[in-house]
C-alpha cells in the first residue's frame, strides 16, 4: 500500500522511465547495423545492448559516452562487422535527440507541485543536460554516474542521493522502469519503490537485463502515477504491492 502523503521527495531513473531510450537506441543502432547488412529485429538489438552495456559498466568506471562507444564496438565484434568512427560516436551523439514519453512532462509538472523531484541516472552531466531541456521541470537534485563514479545497480549511487536529499528514508519514494538497475537496490536500502512497467504487453526484456524484485507498487506510466499521487484513483490502487512481481517480475528498462 502506498500512501503518497507520507513522501516529500520522489527520486527518478531517467532513461527508460522519463526518456524513451529504447526508441533512441534503435534509432541510432539500426542504421549502423543495416549499413553492414545486419538485419536484426528490435528485440535482438535491445537485448544485445542490455547485455553489452551491463558487462561494460561492471568493469572499471568510465564515462557513459565511452560506455556507449564500447557498446557499438563490441556489438560489431559480436556479430561480425567493424564500425567506423562516426558509427561508434553515433549512439552517444543521439542522446540529445531522445524524447520523453508522451506522458512524462505533464506528469512531472503535476508531481512537482507536491514533491521534491530528484534524478538518479547512469549518465554523464553533459549528456543529461540535453535531456533536462526536454523534461521541462527543475529538479531539486541531479545525481549522475559521472558525479559518483559508479553505475546503478551500485549501492553508491543511491547512498549519495539519500545523503544529498537529507530526508528520512521513509519520506523518499523511488520511481523507475528498471528492476535490475533500480528497484532491487532501492528496496535493499529500505526505500519504497514504484515500478513503471513501460514494457507491459511487449515481448522480450528490452534494453536491460532480467531481474526479480517486488516493488511496492506497479504502474503502467507516469500519468497513472501522477493521478494516484493526487488521490484521483485512491491510495496506491494500480498494481498494488508489485502486482506481477510474484509471478516473476522481469526487467524492462534503465
Amino acid at each position: 500500500m502506498i500512501d503518497f502523503n507520507r513522501y516529500k521527495a520522489l527520486t527518478f531513473d531517467c532513461y527508460g522511465t522519463l526518456i524513451d531510450w529504447e526508441s533512441g537506441i534503435l534509432g541510432a543502432l539500426k542504421p549502423v547495423l543495416l549499413s553492414h547488412n545486419q538485419n536484426l529485429d528490435d528485440n535482438q538489438i535491445l537485448e544485445l545492448f542490455a547485455q553489452l552495456e551491463a558487462e561494460i559498466q561492471q568493469g572499471e568506471f568510465i564515462k557513459y559516452r565511452e560506455v556507449l562507444h564500447r557498446v557499438v564496438e563490441k556489438l560489431g565484434e559480436k556479430i561480425g562487422f567493424e564500425p567506423t568512427n562516426d558509427q561508434i560516436n553515433s549512439l552517444p551523439d543521439s542522446i540529445q535527440y531522445w524524447q520523453p514519453f508522451p506522458d512524462t512532462v505533464e506528469a512531472l509538472k503535476t508531481l512537482k507541485q507536491k514533491f521534491g523531484l530528484v534524478i538518479i541516472s547512469n549518465i554523464d552531466d553533459d549528456l543529461f543536460a540535453f535531456s533536462a531541456k526536454h523534461l521541462e521541470v527543475e529538479f531539486d537534485e541531479i545525481i549522475t554516474a559521472q558525479q559518483v563514479k559508479s553505475y546503478k545497480p551500485s549501492l553508491n549511487n543511491f547512498k549519495v542521493a539519500i545523503e544529498r536529499i537529507n530526508l528520512p528514508l521513509e519520506e523518499i519514494l523511488h520511481v523507475a522502469a528498471s528492476v535490475y538497475h533500480d528497484i532491487v537496490t532501492a528496496k535493499s536500502l529500505g526505500l519504497s519503490t514504484i515500478w513503471v512497467n513501460r514494457r507491459a504487453g511487449q515481448q522480450g526484456t528490452g534494453a536491460t537485463v532480467s531481474a526479480l524484485s517486488q516493488p511496492d507498487l506497479e504502474v503502467p506510466d507516469l500519468k497513472t502515477l501522477a493521478a494516484l499521487s493526487l488521490g484521483e484513483w485512491g491510495v496506491g490502487s494500480v498494481g498494488d504491492e508489485g502486482e506481477g512481481a510474484d509471478k516473476g517480475t522481469r526487467e524492462t528498462r534503465e
